[in-house]
């Protein structure tokens, strides 16, 4: 398929995504091997009883023996858990206290083994047992895996093709058509709703990349569950280094 198809109208989730998985482009990070380091910055909301845990995390991780840095700052804990995040909020994590962990050999792990695979069926079944699969709640494991993966760890066009592949599988994923995250990126929106809970996914139409992920929940305490936006990802010479993205 040409690189405009995923744009077309009229398609289903599964199209588009199939469309998109077909012309994902590379990224100046996925031909930077030679560079030890791989980088990710975050900027996470995550409830915790009664509350949600806000968090900028930057991450370098070294390939060769899982070693690594992080600088993390954390806002005040909101408290209540029906919160949207907004713009404004994250301007916030600027003045807030930095934390840096240095982490030794073997100690900061992947989401998955290196290298997820690139084969979808293989990595359906890394993220979600397939013995799962006939549960009503098997489609979410599979979206939340997706969203663990590529919040742990730096996907090559390779690997991001194959994530791709694997939400086009999920029969019951919906798309929203165009969609901005709170740091005004635009991407295809998609969701995927299971148990009174919904991801919702927001992907870069050019590269495939995941910009921002959001689980919301319904029930006796409805709001938010997670919210995440990865802000960057590349390669790095050191763990202090300039990123190739």
């Amino acid at each position: 398929m040409p690189p405009s198809a995923a744009t077309g109208p009229n398609l289903t989730a599964q199209q588009r995504l199939t469309a998109l998985a077909a012309s994902v482009a590379a990224t100046p990070a996925d031909d930077a091997t030679d560079r030890p380091y791989t980088y990710l910055h975050l900027q996470m909301w995550n409830r915790a009883k009664n509350a949600i845990i806000r968090t900028d995390l930057r991450r370098w991780r070294r390939g060769a023996d899982n070693s690594g840095r992080e600088i993390t700052r954390r806002l005040p804990d909101m408290l209540g858990v029906d919160h949207r995040p907004d713009p404004d909020e994250r301007e916030l994590f600027a003045h807030a206290q930095q934390k840096t962990t240095q982490y030794g050999r073997g100690t900061l792990r992947h989401y998955l083994p290196e290298p997820p695979p690139t084969d979808p069926t293989a990595l359906a079944h890394a993220l979600a047992p397939p013995i799962l699969a006939d549960e009503p709640a098997y489609p979410f494991l599979l979206a939340s895996g997706i969203v663990g993966l590529a919040t742990s760890q730096y996907l090559t066009q390779e690997q991001r093709t194959a994530t791709l592949r694997v939400l086009a599988g999920i029969s019951t994923i919906t798309y929203q058509g165009e969609t901005t995250d709170i740091a005004g990126r635009t991407g295809f929106g998609f969701a995927v709703t299971a148990d009174g809970s919904t991801w919702q996914l927001i992907i870069d139409e050019r590269t495939g990349e995941l910009l921002a992920a959001q689980e919301r929940v319904t029930g006796k305490r409805p709001g938010l569950f997670s919210y995440v936006l990865i802000l960057e990802r590349g390669r790095t010479t050191t763990d202090r280094g300039r990123r190739a993205r």
